[in-house]
């Protein structure tokens, strides 16, 4: 029994961690926004974000350019004021890392 509590010990620490960090430079595409069931949650900052977004009708193919969509996305996303999985910056040119 002493033995299990060991190993639980030994295994708590690496298992209760933080999630990764998220890599920003792969969201681009199809952006759905939503209330609920989100794949991140962001919150819109004036200076230093960690993404920088530019909104776009058609070929969200580079980093920081989405497409809003209604259906079918490739990402979901909640807006949120407290605890986000990432930052973003709207910008008119020069989207992606800052």
């Amino acid at each position: 029994m002493r033995r299990l509590y060991a190993v639980l010990l030994a295994v708590l620490p690496l298992s209760a961690g933080a999630a990764d960090p998220v890599d920003v430079s792969r969201i681009h595409g199809k952006i759905q926004f939503v209330t609920s069931f989100p794949d991140y949650k962001v919150k819109i900052v004036e200076s230093f974000a960690d993404l920088h977004v530019k909104i776009v009708t058609s070929f969200p193919d580079d980093p920081g350019e989405w497409q809003v969509v209604e259906s079918f996305p490739d990402f979901k996303i909640q807006l949120v004021e407290s605890f986000p999985d990432f930052t973003i910056r709207y910008v008119e040119s020069f989207p992606g890392l800052p």
